[in-house]
């Protein structure tokens, strides 16, 4: 299990609310349902309220910086039962389509390390929910005023070193400096970025009070975003 999620949470209670397409561009159809991943009758185009509010202050940045740019979401809220799809729709990629109990050991725990790598484990406990299921995480990048996505050295959802948000930082100055302004805009309005991913951000989750810590022992930072099952609407 991931360090982070040992931490507690004092759910606050803040409902999801539907993202409005009118003030950021979403990714259409959603990625994962195009894969077959079973949101039923719930849309992954939703946030906890204070999170909506967050990415409006982030889009604002992003209008001052870059008049006419704008947010473009790849995924937000994920259902663990999508979080538990994704997860093993990663490791068949990975294994070249072996299920787990496919693979002997070492390699099928080398594939499972790899997979976690940028995947949280699922989780029925409402404890340990995965990020994305407590509707205050979101993946997402830059568009340019023409809408076209802004080059980011590696596409959403890469498993590989090229997702480190560093990475591109000696190799293509154009990708790192478009990673940074999005790093930058959404950290201004209060988000935190995955350690492993450059499009992940979230906010009042575990993940994001476990880096608060990190970089301020002692701040008080807190989880105030638990399991949002009971708090989502259909679309």
């Amino acid at each position: 299990m991931k360090p982070y999620r040992i931490l507690p949470i004092a759910e606050c209670g803040e409902p999801l609310v539907a993202i409005p397409a009118g003030h950021f561009l979403l990714t259409e159809p959603p990625p994962y349902a195009a894969f077959g991943a079973p949101y039923g009758a719930v849309s992954p185009w939703m946030l906890r309220s204070g999170v909506l509010k967050a990415l409006h202050l982030a889009q604002e940045a992003l209008d001052h910086r870059r008049p006419g740019w704008r947010l473009k979401l790849f995924d937000a809220y994920r259902p663990n039962a999508v979080q538990a799809f994704m997860v093993k729709h990663e490791f068949l990629q990975l294994s070249g389509g072996r299920p787990v109990e496919a693979v002997a050991e070492p390699e099928q725990t080398a594939l499972l390390e790899r997979t976690y790598r940028i995947w949280a484990e699922p989780s029925d406990d409402p404890t340990t929910p995965p990020p994305h299921s407590t509707g205050a995480a979101l993946d997402l990048t830059l568009a340019d005023a023409q809408g076209r996505e802004a080059s980011m050295g590696s596409p959403i959802d890469e498993n590989s070193d090229r997702s480190n948000p560093g990475y591109f930082a000696d190799r293509d100055a154009v990708a790192h400096a478009n990673r940074s302004l999005l790093h930058e805009v959404m950290t201004a309005a209060g988000f935190r970025r995955h350690p492993f991913e450059w499009w992940h951000f979230s906010l009042g989750d575990q993940l994001w009070a476990w880096q608060a810590l990190e970089a301020a022992p002692g701040c008080g930072a807190i989880a105030r975003y638990g399991r949002a099952d009971r708090l989502t609407t259909a679309i």
